[in-house]
């Protein structure tokens, strides 16, 4: 008798469990969606998020089928799991029916670009949530996104998930194809992991903006004509806030066509030949440029770059960038400069910011094939590190890189001014040729570069390096193609530079110069 009453109560406890664990999923289609691609699903969704909601949270399940909907707005303890074969297809607004509108605007919006003020006209939304997930094997579409801002259109939205305020967040697995300007724009999101995500973007892959201890491992970005992976700290949320504590790893990273990395042709039929133009094919890493808050404590590991520019590390508004790593990344067919480390001063913020510091950075293990500009400066290419009079990149290290540059510049443009761009917008192509072909440095304190091999695939005049207002410089174990005649350093303005085991050269030891080349 014993024996049947305990069989009763395990057959009880398990039904309970059971009806627990049915209860905790909510499927889009019990509450009126409809995947036929034609109707629009936004109150059904939302209604599946809010039941959720009511009952303490739980996983909101898309089955495989077309569902189109306009703004999907989380809750807390929300998952949203979109099964492999469903698409989540953001759809066209209709005589200004459609997206939840932006926020009213703020006082700062005038401190960052117009996407980064707006979070509520996203395809998925969410402001103060915690414990929130985007998973499954899915596609998130962003057919009726804009690409660029639609202030004046009602309706309109512009992100594929816009995310404010949050803390504890995962987005693992899905696939993003059009994300409007921003596949994934989170601002002041802390406890955010990225895993195993694609992102075809015809604008902005992931903006991670004022971020802390943030993850984002596994994922395949392609983004053609803006920046893949960027990591911002904008004024977007009314005060300075810096993004930090962040790890990047096994990620790839390409510029090739729109489209081509969801479909698996990976093209490049898009030229921008355009005299005057001022981007190039993008798709790159950027530290970003907005920067009012800054950037502390990252690290970029294991990343593949292929058809697209490279990474840049910007301070341009007033915030602090420093202990920064980046280590084992490959690259080829770059498409302007490898890295662009920029400390400038275009200050968008509350009036009376100081200038931004950038300091200890370490730069390691690095191989680049293939390096040169847009086809109207096929010899742009040189790594660029610029602060500017009275402020400088400091304590930065190089080591164990190799790269191979298109070239094919003549001597004349060692002679070239190098405009200082003090208060402008960050970016290579405001440079075009430089005068060095491998590396120039300007106003760095604290440079050590060691184990560097450079080549070039066409006849270079110019020198590797060129050090101008350059101080505590060693540069060790060097091997730097170079023309007869022409010289591997120039130095300008430099103090206490040190070099050994340079190919081609004595050991040197400058306590001062004005100006002296070797």
């Amino acid at each position: 008798m014993s024996k049947i009453i305990t069989l009763s109560l395990i057959c009880i406890i398990l039904a309970g469990f059971s009806a627990s664990a049915k209860q905790s999923i909510y499927n889009i289609v019990d509450f009126g969606a409809k995947g036929d691609g034609k109707t629009n699903n936004t109150k059904a969704i939302n209604a599946a998020i809010e039941s959720a909601s009511k009952h303490g949270g739980g996983t909101v399940y898309f089955p495989a089928g077309d569902f189109l909907s306009y703004t999907i707005r989380m809750k807390s303890k929300i998952t949203l799991n979109l099964e492999q074969g469903c698409r989540l297809i953001g759809d066209q607004e209709v005589n200004g029916v459609g997206y939840d509108l932006p926020e009213e605007d703020a006082w700062y919006k005038k401190f960052q670009d117009y996407g980064h003020s707006y979070w509520k006209n996203s395809l998925i939304y969410g402001d103060s949530l915690h414990d929130i997930g985007i998973t499954g094997n899915g596609m998130i579409w962003g057919k009726g996104l804009y690409t660029y801002d639609k202030p004046n259109i009602k309706g309109s939205g512009n992100k594929a998930i816009g995310l404010k305020n949050c803390y504890n967040v995962t987005i693992k697995d899905v696939s993003i194809l059009h994300g409007g300007h921003f596949c994934i724009l989170a601002t002041g999101v802390d406890n955010l992991t990225i895993d195993n995500v694609r992102a075809d973007a015809d604008r902005d892959a992931f903006d991670i903006d004022c971020c802390k201890n943030v993850r984002i491992s596994n994922c395949n970005i392609n983004s053609p004509t803006d920046d893949g992976l960027c990591l911002k700290s904008s004024f977007g949320l009314g005060y300075a806030r810096p993004t930090e504590n962040v790890t990047i790893t096994n990620c790839h990273v390409y510029g090739y066509d729109f489209g081509t990395l969801m479909d698996g042709t990976f093209k490049k039929e898009f030229k921008d030949e355009t005299p005057g133009a001022k981007h190039c094919i993008t798709g790159r890493l950027k530290l970003g440029t907005e920067s009012n808050g800054g950037f502390k404590n990252i690290t970029v590991s294991n990343c593949v770059f292929e058809h697209s520019r490279g990474f840049c590390i910007e301070t341009t508004d007033g915030g602090f960038v420093e202990d920064i790593v980046i280590n084992g990344i490959t690259m080829r067919d770059v498409t302007d400069t490898p890295f662009f480390i920029r400390l400038n001063a275009r200050m968008r913020g509350p009036a009376g910011t100081p200038i931004g510091v950038c300091k200890r950075i370490t730069i390691s293990n690095i191989i680049i094939n293939d390096v040169g500009g847009r086809p109207i400066f096929p010899e742009m290419g040189a790594a660029m590190i610029m602060g500017i009079p009275g402020h400088y990149i400091e304590d930065l290290t190089l080591s164990n890189i190799r790269i191979v540059y298109r070239g094919g510049a003549s001597k004349e443009a060692i002679e070239k001014p190098v405009a200082e761009n003090i208060d402008g917008y960050p970016d290579p192509y405001r440079w075009h040729t430089l005068p060095a072909y491998g590396m120039y440095f300007r106003y760095v304190k604290g440079l050590n570069v060691s184990n560097v091999v450079l080549r070039y695939m066409n006849r270079d005049e110019r020198p590797a390096f060129i050090l101008d207002e350059v101080h505590d410089a060693n540069f060790d174990n060097i091997d730097a193609q170079k023309e007869n005649g022409t010289p591997q350093f120039i130095l300008k303005n430099v103090t206490n530079f040190s070099s050994h085991q340079v190919r081609g050269m004595d050991d040197k030891q400058v306590l001062k110069t004005e100006k002296q080349t070797f």
